[in-house]
């Protein structure tokens, strides 16, 4: 999997595609992508645009077969490439129906959004949502190229913005104490984007080296997980309510969670815990819910795709830096994590 941190786009991505000289070229994005981004990209101009709708509750199994749907009538082979150019929907949905279409046709990943860039993008994980669970069916398979730009990220409103910041933050923690009071003393909401692709770039790399070392997922890669038990579990109930939030706003609110139970558990220090709760508190706010909820929430806990045996299973932290896999947690001790959490931040 190449990465390239650019914006100039438009002049790379017709050089792929030149030498790749493909049957045709398809591209995948969801409606506000078509609308917004793919109009700023003229090499594009002549693909074949499959468009799906905006939002994680479109990251299905009947959204996948309309694309394949449309793959086929548009007379795909796999001489063809597919460019997934939008979110983590559509990159984690597009690499899943390219890879699995006529055994598999290469694709290129280009990121819209900070959570994709960061996160879904670039990895080699694809899949969608099945049953109520998320990522529940897919493969791993990597992208021909990913190209990370950040001129894109003036069409997003700021809870998306925030959403990515999210796993940039959990990037950080997995690093560094330095690289995460760099990030923490940082105002999301006024940042220069384009001035902001090294720090993208430092993030995207850090999740790069640990994928390479651990591409699919049996210890060092797990590191990933970090705030994601919990995360996952609160983003589940959110949307079972019919209340969603988006990723990274579940995933702030998870590496809270999880930074509680690393401090129960490894002592993680407590002002690196304060720090974290006071950032997440004061630019995402909490996802509220209340003791009625933990059964719910623990049930999405034991359904994780990180639980081997029906267990709940985290990443936790004794330091920035220094993550510890697979700790399996009790219900009583995540209830008391989640106590804490929303003492934490003010509930």
């Amino acid at each position: 999997m190449a990465i390239t941190f650019t914006n100039h786009v438009d002049e790379l991505l017709k050089s792929f595609i030149d030498d790749m000289q493909p049957s045709n070229v398809l591209v995948l994005a969801d409606d506000n992508t078509a609308r917004q981004v793919l109009p700023r990209l003229p090499s594009l101009a002549t693909a074949t645009a499959i468009v799906i709708p905006a939002g994680d509750c479109h990251k299905t199994i009947d959204t996948t077969c309309q694309v394949w749907q449309q793959m086929e009538a548009a007379g795909a082979t796999r001489n063809s490439i597919m460019v997934c150019l939008g979110g983590g929907v559509v990159t984690d949905l597009g690499g899943f129906a390219a890879s699995t279409f006529k055994r598999g046709i290469p694709f290129i990943n280009v990121p819209t959004t900070l959570l994709a860039a960061v996160d879904a993008a670039a990895g080699g994980k694809t899949g969608i949502n099945y049953s109520g669970l998320k990522n529940e069916i897919g493969l791993f398979s990597h992208a021909r190229q990913v190209v990370v730009s950040t001129i894109f990220f003036d069409t997003l409103p700021q809870q998306e913005v925030l959403s990515g910041y999210a796993e940039m933050i959990k990037h950080a923690l997995l690093t560094s104490r330095e690289d995460f009071f760099e990030l923490t003393e940082l105002e999301p909401a006024t940042v220069d984007w384009c001035e902001m692709l090294p720090l993208v770039e430092t993030s995207v790399n850090i999740k790069n080296r640990i994928v390479a070392a651990d591409p699919h997922e049996h210890g060092l890669r797990r590191t990933l997980n970090l705030g994601h038990t919990a995360g996952h579990a609160i983003e589940s109930l959110a949307l079972q309510r019919g209340t969603p939030v988006t990723h990274g706003h579940a995933v702030a609110c998870g590496l809270v969670a999880e930074a509680v139970l690393s401090h129960m558990v490894f002592k993680f220090p407590t002002d690196l815990l304060n720090r974290l709760a006071a950032f997440v508190r004061d630019h995402y706010g909490p996802v509220r819910f209340t003791c009625n909820d933990y059964p719910a929430l623990l049930q999405f806990m034991h359904h994780d795709k990180k639980s081997r045996s029906g267990e709940i299973n985290c990443t936790l932290l004794r330091l920035c830096g220094d993550a510890v896999i697979d700790n399996v947690v009790s219900d009583d001790d995540m209830s008391t994590a989640l106590d804490i959490y929303r003492d934490l931040m003010g509930i």
